[in-house]
């Protein structure tokens, strides 16, 4: 009773990917399916330096905060 169904979901299914694949593919250029710009190798390090930097600095600068408060 439901594998007729069960077949046609299937397909349709694949047929869903496969056209989300074709469609999204870049044709494998290096970077192109980054949230970010990687042609400016120096922005790019100011960035990386800001995101990673505030991430580590962030328990110091809480905890100097929690120290210095009265």
């Amino acid at each position: 009773m439901f594998a007729p169904i069960a077949r046609i979901s299937n397909k349709l299914g694949r047929n869903v990917i496969t056209t989300m694949v074709r469609n999204h593919s870049n044709g494998g250029i290096p970077g192109e399916n980054l949230p970010f710009d990687i042609s400016n190798r120096y922005k790019l390090t100011v960035y990386f330096i800001a995101f990673f930097g505030s991430g580590l600095a962030a328990p110091y600068l809480i905890c100097r905060h929690q120290l210095l408060k009265k």
